[in-house]
């Protein structure tokens, strides 16, 4: 094995570990972040006993979560019971791999470990764990194996609060799937390629895909909401009608892989959406954050990328607090009475009008940016003012809107 090849499994572990490291302490400032903000809304206090403002709160429910005794349903299935937890935890950490969170970093080092060798690496370091060449694949899958964690779970506690629950997550998560899969082929008919550090240059060459692509944002959020399970997308849980659900018969530490993948979710979420829509680690309206790697670039585009997911965590939050529960029919014909046309629709839009500005020669540039936000605001006015108005999420006919 080179000195070279050493030097890059080497930076690839220690991504790996501060990314996870980064994840885990990002998953407990979110949940006290959301207990305060909930507070907030609801004028009241919050966590505020343990550690200054309430700070180490989660870090003591961790603990008391570890302490607890673990209960095992006597007629679950132990394997898939212990099992399903894991496949709920794992893809949420993973899907951060492929995410890019700031410039490269120009990294030089070479050095000697006793029985390993020598270690060199000289050159920049792509600021994600992995620049994967299908990095929105890879994406797409990862969030598609979430949902058998929760399947499990309520398949094998044997339990029919459970069942239920876990049926519920299939349905919903397998529709906003699809309409999470034709979220990204707007962004892959502009960008022209899969992986995520080409989709962050694109935007920096022209404008944001949030505004070429509004509509396929607005719709990514709500598909992202749903892959969450969050209000008002909760049916796998629903605590005032089944107990909790999917996860009703788990405690200690196994109950909390299943809240920590949540959170994990909402922050992949979050990146992913600044990463897509946002710009990534761009910063507005520069032109220095391309070019030369530099250890300044690397902390002020690390610094953009993370206001930017901070931004949306917020918004799940506000969403979660501000919003109530959808009924299941009104889930499933948002997803696939509404969404899934709308969509296919308006990509068959969007590609005609790619086509044309490309035919004229307009790929690229501010202008080609604002004729196709010019579009997306025609096309989104069209969508959700003109034709859904209430009918499918609230169930109401033509007559019952004009009385």
């Amino acid at each position: 094995m080179t000195p070279e090849l050493k030097g890059f499994i080497f930076l690839g572990i220690v991504k790996i570990l501060v990314v996870f490291a980064v994840m885990n302490l990002g998953v407990i400032m979110v949940i006290w972040a959301e207990r305060r903000i909930s507070a907030w809304k609801q004028d009241r206090v919050g966590p505020n006993r343990v550690g200054p403002q309430g700070l180490l709160q989660s870090v003591a429910d961790g603990i008391k979560n570890f302490m607890k005794e673990e209960t095992w349903p006597a007629e679950a299935n132990k394997t898939l019971f212990l099992l399903a937890p894991a496949l709920s935890f794992i893809p949420a950490m993973l899907t951060i791999a492929v995410i890019p969170f700031a410039a490269p970093l120009p990294v030089h080092f070479n050095f000697s470990l006793p029985l390993l060798g020598q270690f060199v690496h000289s050159g920049p370091m792509p600021m994600m764990i992995a620049d994967l060449p299908i990095g929105m694949l890879f994406i797409v899958a990862m969030t598609s194996l979430g949902v058998y964690g929760i399947v499990l779970a309520g398949w094998a506690s044997n339990s029919k609060y459970s069942l239920l629950g876990g049926l519920r997550a299939t349905a919903q998560m397998i529709s906003y799937e699809v309409a999470l899969g034709f979220s990204f082929v707007g962004v892959l008919l502009l960008a022209g390629n899969v992986t995520l550090p080409e989709i962050v240059a694109h935007q920096q060459e022209s404008v944001w895909f949030v505004f070429a692509l509004l509509v396929s944002f607005v719709f990514f959020f709500v598909s992202t909401l749903a892959e969450a399970n969050r209000l008002p997308f909760d049916m796998p849980e629903t605590e005032s009608e089944l107990v909790a659900g999917f996860h009703a018969e788990y405690s200690s530490l196994k109950f909390s892989m299943f809240f920590i993948a949540e959170y994990a979710h909402i922050i992949t979420g979050s990146a992913l959406i600044a990463t897509l829509f946002f710009g990534g680690w761009d910063i507005p309206f520069t032109a220095w954050d391309s070019g030369e790697p530099s250890i300044v670039k690397s902390v002020l585009t690390l610094g953009a990328f993370s206001l930017k997911t901070l931004f949306f965590i917020y918004v799940f939050i506000w969403v979660r607090w501000s919003l109530p529960r959808f009924r299941f029919d009104q889930v499933m014909q948002l997803g696939w009475k509404f969404m899934l046309p709308v969509l296919l629709v308006y990509i068959l839009l969007l590609g005609a009008t790619v086509l044309v500005l490309d035919r004229i020669g307009w790929s690229t540039g501010l202008g080609y940016g604002l004729v196709l936000f010019a579009a997306n605001a025609v096309m989104g006015y069209v969508v959700f003012f003109l034709l859904d108005r209430d009918r499918l999420m609230l169930g109401r006919t033509g007559r019952e809107m004009r009385a």
